[in-house]
């Protein structure tokens, strides 16, 4: 199967040649700034002219389009409702427009849903029937594969469980103080070490990776990397986010009794400083028999996954057809 792949982000987008055939060989890829300000018809140009040159450059005749996109959106109808990180994409039916233009069969589905799709058909997931896959980058979502078969809800929300409230107070994420995904996110992440450490900053203490006590400067990949050379202060932290990502995932593993939660980008950089104290919550707070049936592990697909995500949404879709 032939298949072009568009990842739709909020900086960058990329569209793919690839072949599919039990495996993904991506042969070819375009990638350019989505530049919002430019407004929705020039971008959508920009898409339109990177699918021509795939389709000149390897003379494709006949193909698939899949499309991931960051929610929310209508997978069924095709149509992207707003995403906060693309301003003025407000009701794009952006199947029927790539289909009208080339003629060809589309399919569209939110980044953790086709980034489910990407690790269950050819990475961390394969032969699983029923998995979890979280983003945990900038923000944090769900896709679930339940029983053989990509779960999306019956108003195609199914998955948003970054919206879960883990505690009363903490960091903001999906709007929500407190929520799994103000622990479990970069921007969460920011905002928990900014609390933390002011705090030991107004108490005296001197807090090392802070260069002259510009705490604005934290971000969550800082965080990281101080832990990794052994900063207590670092690693107090993320300790407090692997404990928050354990409460979460144990609440997952209760509920949908997973074989495998497969986990992304930040987890999937940071495996060896979170996997302890995440553990040690499942251990505690999860039934013992559904934790014994669940292995977490770090997405395998690694950067490139964005791409696989849209191209194993024309792959499943097919299949459905």
């Amino acid at each position: 199967m032939k298949i072009i792949g568009l990842d739709i982000g909020g900086t960058k987008i990329s569209t793919v040649y690839a072949e599919y055939n039990d495996n993904v060989n991506i042969k070819d890829k375009i990638k350019f700034d989505t530049n919002v300000s430019l407004g929705l018809a020039s971008t959508l140009d920009n898409i339109m002219h990177s699918i021509e040159t795939l389709i000149d450059r390897h003379r494709i005749i006949d193909f698939t389009i899949g499309i991931s996109c960051g929610g929310p959106l209508d997978a069924k109808t095709g149509t992207i409702l707003g995403p906060p990180n693309l301003p003025g994409w407000d009701n794009v039916q952006i199947v029927d427009i790539l289909k009208k233009r080339f003629d060809v069969e589309a399919f569209l589905q939110n980044d953790a849903d086709a980034c489910a799709l990407a690790e269950w058909k050819a990475g961390a997931g394969q032969g699983s029937e029923n998995l979890i896959f979280l983003t945990f980058g900038t923000g944090l979502g769900a896709g679930l594969i339940l029983n053989g078969r990509l779960y999306s809800g019956s108003s195609g929300m199914a998955g948003e469980v970054g919206h879960i409230r883990l505690n009363d107070f903490g960091p903001v994420g999906y709007g929500k103080i407190g929520s799994f995904e103000g622990f479990c996110s970069g921007g969460g992440i920011e905002q928990l070490a900014k609390s933390v450490l002011f705090s030991k900053l107004q108490s005296g203490k001197e807090v090392k990776f802070l260069k002259d006590g510009q705490i604005d400067d934290i971000t969550a990949k800082l965080v990281f990397e101080y832990a990794d050379k052994g900063d207590s202060d670092a690693l107090e932290i993320v300790k407090i986010v692997g404990e928050y990502l354990g409460k979460g995932l144990s609440i997952l593993i209760d509920i949908l009794n997973p074989e495998k939660i497969i986990i992304g980008s930040i987890y999937a950089r940071n495996v060896r400083l979170l996997t302890s104290s995440v553990n040690e919550v499942i251990a505690k707070e999860a039934l013992t028999q559904s934790v014994k049936a669940c292995e977490v592990v770090p997405a395998q697909i690694g950067e490139g996954l964005g791409d696989y995500a849209a191209t194993m949404t024309a792959v499943y879709g097919m299949e459905k057809v």
